[in-house]
């Protein structure tokens, strides 16, 4: 019997993400998510996507991550696609930092953990909860390759003149200092997806990708590789998020501790947590700012117009990176969903050819498709982004050939 499939595992800190997939024919088994681990009020979510079924719901205490896979294990095998299945092949995990040592996905051993581990201080909300994934599925399938995807992979390949930063090199070298770039495993599947809704190779096209959801990032691809991207050694840098401030003077930070009297990690709480469009308006979901703004509310509009100005900023200096822009491409659940964030973005860009079309804008959901007038210069996208299909792509196509 083939071994076609892939279990992609997302383990955060509170939470279990997954899906199996078959990798013979793309087609997605199961789906489902155990969140609130550790709490009373746990909740598993299962979805057999195959056999067509209703998602399954159930709430109790769920104690730890070796609980949580367990439940999910559990959820899988009732509908007879349990991990002891011979058609398994790999079990894929997102891990969120690589650093610069894992620039692809690797089959997970000792050495590998211990680097996983190592980098716990530039990622210390992410890389614990994706160990312990990993830990704990090795004991479910000891016999089964664990296959590390890095979100920080798809932008190594970016220039030293885009990932370093200008401070002293020594001190840079020995604290590992550096752009390293977030949300790859999307970025990498988004400017591929764009390249063919294009109808062009990947390394025909450049692209500047948007993912907009809770987390912000923008990249600039050229021809199929991150030549920059907007975060930087953490999730933090960059485009204004639902509760990051993104880009600011890190003499704020400075001037909070001698004025403001605040801790480092009071003020790592302010700029991660209560800060972006929490911070600006006291709402983060794009859906009720949009409210709010048809309702006069101006706190709520400044909110949007500083979003949208940093958003335009990047677009413009992604421009200038790649020199050539084909196609400007739109994913995640802002991106994909908020059609006045797009028309906004690209608002008063037509010198530089890019424009959207109001009807085509306006239509929501669907596969990749194109906003932009007919006959534009520069493409304008929404790209649905499938960061599931491109773990368990990269993971088959790593230990795929030897089954």
């Amino acid at each position: 019997m083939s071994q076609t499939r892939v279990l992609v595992l997302n383990s955060g800190s509170s939470s279990v993400k997954y899906q199996l997939l078959d990798m013979g024919d793309g087609s997605r088994l199961a789906a489902g998510l155990v969140e609130r681990i550790g709490e009373r009020t746990s909740l598993v979510r299962h979805t057999p996507l195959a056999a067509g079924g209703g998602t399954r719901e159930r709430t109790g205490p769920v104690a730890d991550h070796d609980a949580a896979l367990k439940a999910m294990a559990e959820e899988l095998a009732a509908d007879g696609l349990g991990l002891d299945s011979p058609e398994l092949a790999a079990i894929g995990h997102r891990v969120v930092h690589g650093g610069k040592r894992f620039t692809e996905p690797t089959v997970v051993d000792d050495r590998v953990l211990a680097e996983i581990e190592r980098l716990i201080p530039v990622a210390p909300l992410h890389n614990p909860a994706n160990l312990t994934g990993i830990r704990t599925a090795t004991a479910l399938r000891p016999d089964l390759p664990q296959v590390a995807v890095f979100d920080t992979a798809f932008h190594t390949t970016m220039p030293e003149s885009a990932a370093r930063y200008a401070i002293d090199v020594k001190t840079a070298d020995e604290h590992r200092i550096r752009r390293y770039g977030f949300h790859g495993t999307s970025h990498a599947y988004v400017s591929r997806a764009t390249a063919e809704l294009l109808g062009k190779a990947p390394e025909e096209v450049n692209v500047i990708v948007l993912h907009l959801g809770n987390g912000a990032s923008a990249s600039a691809v050229r021809g199929g590789r991150c030549v920059d991207t907007s975060m930087g050694l953490t999730p933090l840098e960059g485009l204004v998020m639902g509760t990051r401030s993104g880009d600011m003077d890190p003499a704020v930070i400075f001037h909070l501790m001698r004025v403001g009297g605040m801790s480092a990690d009071e003020i790592d709480t302010l700029l991660n947590k209560k800060s972006g469009l929490v911070g600006l308006c006291g709402d983060n979901d794009m859906r009720e700012i949009r409210r709010r703004i048809d309702d006069g509310d101006e706190q709520a509009k400044l909110a949007f117009d500083i979003y949208i100005h940093r958003l335009k900023k990047y677009i413009g200096a992604y421009y200038a990176v790649l020199g050539r822009v084909d196609a400007v491409a739109f994913t995640a659940g802002v991106g994909e969903n908020a059609a006045a964030v797009r028309e906004a973005a690209v608002a008063g860009l037509e010198g530089l050819g890019l424009a959207v079309d109001g009807e085509r804008n306006a239509v929501r959901g669907g596969g990749p498709r194109l906003i932009s007038p007919e006959g534009a210069r520069v493409a304008v996208a929404v790209v649905p982004t499938d960061e599931e299909m491109e773990i368990a792509q990269q993971t088959y196509a790593l230990v795929g050939k030897n089954n």
